[in-house]
C-alpha cells in the first residue's frame, strides 16, 4: 500500500497545506495540482513578457522549504511547470540543489499549431490568430517514466489532473498500459483528491455547517493497493471530515457522462464504483481514447465593469435612473460593444449598480470607463464609488477545446542537473 496525498487543488490554494501534509503524518507521494484552463493563458502571457517565467512561481520556494523533509522520503509530482516546465525545474534546483528533479515535456503545442494536420487546423481556424496557449493533456505513463529516474520531484506542464496520482500507482505497482480496470480505479482516486479539500468537507453541501476545525482542514490522502482498490483518508488530528457524501460530491464534479470519463490513459466508468466507508472498489475501465484533448485559450476582446452605490430610501430606483443614464450616453457615443449587462446588489436601503461592457475595440471599452464615476455628481443623490474610481479594462481570455491524434504528441523526460 502507498499513501498519495494532494495538497493543492489550484494555483492559489492554501500555501501551508503541502508543508502540513508532509510534516503531520506518513506519506509516500505528494501531488500538487496547479492548473486550470485559464491558468495556462495567464502563464503564457507571463512567459511572453519574460522567457524565464510561465510557471507557478510559488512552487520552487515551496520545494526549497520542504527539501530536507522530502529528500529520499516523499516524492513530489506537480504540474506547476505550466508552459515553462524546464525553467520551473531549474529554479527548484537553484533553490534546493540537493533534490533530484525530472521534467516531463511535450504537452506545449504553441510552436506546432500549423503542423498538426488538416483536421486539427479546421478545429482552430476561427480563432487561430488569437490563440494564447495550446496544451495537450498528457497522462500518467510519462510521469511514471520520470519517477523511474529516481527523481525526488517530477514537474510537468498540462498533466491531466487525475493522472498525477495515477502516475504514482503505475510506477509503484507496475500496471500495464492496457490494464484498464486498475487504471480506471487509479483515475477515480486521482479525481477524488485532485481538488484538495473538496474531498474532506470543503465546499461540500453535506457537511458545511458542522465541519470540524475548518481552519486546520486536512487535505485528502489515498491509501492505494496494488489491486486498484483504495481508501480515502487524511492525517489524524486535522480538521474536516472523511465521509461518503463528500466523496460523492467530488466524484460528480466536472464530469459529463458518468459511464465514460475520458482521460489520456483510460476511459473510466463511474457507474461501476462501489463506495462504502471511504473505501472504493469495483471500478471498470475501457481502452483509452485515440485522441487527446487540447486545452486552448485565446484572446476574445476586452471588458470593463464599473460600480456605483446609492444609500437611503428608494435606492433601487436611483440605480435604475443611473443605469438608464449610462446606456443613453453609450448610445450617444456610438460605442461598438458586443454586450452590455447591468445588475443590482443589495436592498432598497443600500444598493449597488454594477454595469459591464464587452467588445473587441479596446478604445471603446476604455471610453466606457469614464462614464460611471461622473454620476456621483450628475446622477441621483447619494451616489458614491466607494473609492473605486474608474474601472479597469481587462482582457477577455476565452477557452476552446480541440482534439488531436495522440501520436502527434511526443512526450519526453529530462533530468535537470
Amino acid at each position: 500500500m502507498i499513501r498519495i496525498g494532494n495538497a493543492q487543488g489550484f494555483w492559489g490554494d492554501w500555501l501551508e497545506a503541502p508543508v502540513r501534509m508532509v510534516e503531520q503524518g506518513p506519506l509516500d507521494y505528494l501531488t500538487l495540482d496547479y492548473l486550470a484552463e485559464v491558468t495556462m493563458s495567464i502563464l503564457q502571457k507571463q512567459r511572453k513578457e519574460d522567457p524565464a517565467l510561465g510557471y507557478a512561481r510559488d512552487f520552487p520556494p515551496l520545494m526549497a522549504r520542504l527539501a530536507a523533509e522530502i529528500a529520499g522520503r516523499v516524492k513530489v509530482i506537480a504540474n506547476a511547470g505550466g508552459v515553462n516546465p524546464l525553467a520551473c525545474a531549474r529554479e527548484v534546483k537553484r533553490l534546493a540543489p540537493g533534490l533530484k528533479v525530472a521534467v516531463v515535456l511535450g504537452d506545449d503545442l504553441m510552436d506546432r499549431l500549423d503542423d498538426l494536420g488538416d483536421e486539427f487546423s479546421e478545429q482552430i481556424a476561427a480563432i487561430r490568430p488569437q490563440i494564447l496557449s495550446a496544451n495537450a493533456y498528457i497522462g500518467a505513463f510519462p510521469v511514471a517514466e520520470a519517477l523511474a529516474t529516481g527523481a525526488d520531484v517530477v514537474i510537468g506542464g498540462r498533466i491531466a489532473d487525475a493522472a498525477l496520482a495515477l502516475a504514482a500507482m503505475v510506477h509503484e505497482f507496475g500496471w500495464a498500459e492496457d490494464d484498464w480496470d486498475r487504471l480506471a480505479s487509479g483515475i477515480v482516486g486521482g479525481h477524488i483528491i485532485e481538488c484538495g479539500t473538496q474531498a474532506t468537507g470543503g465546499n461540500c453541501s453535506a457537511a458545511w455547517e458542522t465541519l470540524p476545525d475548518p481552519a486546520n482542514i486536512g487535505y485528502p490522502i489515498l491509501e492505494a493497493e496494488p489491486d486498484g482498490t483504495f481508501r480515502v483518508t487524511k492525517h489524524s488530528g486535522t480538521g474536516g471530515v472523511i465521509c461518503d457524501a463528500c466523496i460523492k460530491e467530488q466524484l460528480v464534479y466536472e464530469i459529463q457522462d458518468p459511464r465514460q470519463y475520458f482521460t489520456p490513459d483510460v476511459i473510466a466508468n463511474f457507474t461501476t464504483i462501489t463506495l462504502k466507508d471511504a473505501h472504493v472498489s469495483g471500478v471498470k475501465g475501457q481502452p483509452r481514447p485515440q485522441k487527446l484533448k487540447v486545452s486552448i485559450s485565446y484572446h476574445a476582446g476586452w471588458r470593463s465593469i464599473g460600480t456605483i452605490t446609492f444609500p437611503g430610501p428608494q435606492a433601487r430606483r436611483r440605480c435604475e435612473i443611473a443605469e438608464a443614464t449610462v446606456r443613453e450616453r453609450i448610445a450617444q457615443l456610438r460605442l461598438p460593444f458586443d454586450a452590455m449587462h447591468a445588475e443590482y446588489l443589495g436592498d432598497d436601503q443600500l444598493m449597488q449598480l454594477r454595469f459591464g461592457v464587452r467588445g473587441k475595440d479596446r478604445k471603446a471599452v476604455d471610453r466606457f470607463t469614464r462614464e460611471m464615476i461622473p454620476l456621483v455628481l450628475s446622477g441621483p443623490p447619494g451616489g458614491t464609488g466607494y473609492g473605486e474610481g474608474r474601472p479597469a479594462v481587462r482582457e477577455i481570455v476565452a477557452y476552446a477545446p480541440a482534439y488531436l491524434d495522440r501520436d502527434q504528441v511526443k512526450t519526453r523526460v529530462e533530468v535537470v542537473a
